[in-house]
């Protein structure tokens, strides 16, 4: 038997799709999937808005926990507060009053040695001093200026006019 040979297909070829016209184009009106289309995000917006989401969810879950169990203490806990109040009332007194007395004792110790460290050294006497010595100075300079040049100005002779 001999070994047929089949026809080669031809070459494929595809359908033509049809070109956009280039002149002017009727406005499209906006689909929401083209809206959807036109503003994808990209994935470090994705994972920053699932973080987002999980940190929220997080502390809503944390919330909810704690405003709950605040509750529920202060209803167990509402007897022994009333029944032990006649103690911790008079407790809570003494010791606002002892640190009361405490801070106030210091502030006025404070205030004292501060009032003494002015007394024994005023806040910008380092001024005073440097200015003190500077009109010192200043005043023994035009006392030697005078006297050295006091005597010359006496011992010129006067300039008269000329024709005088």
């Amino acid at each position: 038997m001999a070994e047929r040979q089949q026809p080669s297909p031809g070459p494929v070829t595809r359908p033509q799709r049809p070109t956009p016209p280039t002149g002017p184009q009727p406005q499209q009106q906006p689909t929401l999937l083209r809206w959807v289309h036109d503003h994808v995000p990209n994935s470090a917006q994705v994972i920053g808005f699932l973080t987002l989401l999980i940190s929220g969810g997080i502390l809503l879950f944390l919330t909810g926990l704690t405003v709950t169990l605040s509750t529920m203490g202060l209803i167990v806990f509402t007897p022994l507060i009333l029944l032990s109040s006649p103690i911790w009332v008079p407790l809570a007194a003494a010791l606002f009053v002892a640190v009361a007395g405490l801070l106030m004792v210091s502030g006025f110790g404070l205030a004292g040695l501060a009032g003494a460290t002015w007394v024994y050294r005023p806040v910008g006497s380092e001024r005073v001093d440097y200015a003190r010595g500077r009109i010192a100075d200043t005043a023994g300079h035009v006392k030697d200026y005078a006297r050295e040049y006091g005597g010359y100005l006496q011992s010129k002779p006067r300039d008269t006019a000329p024709g005088a």
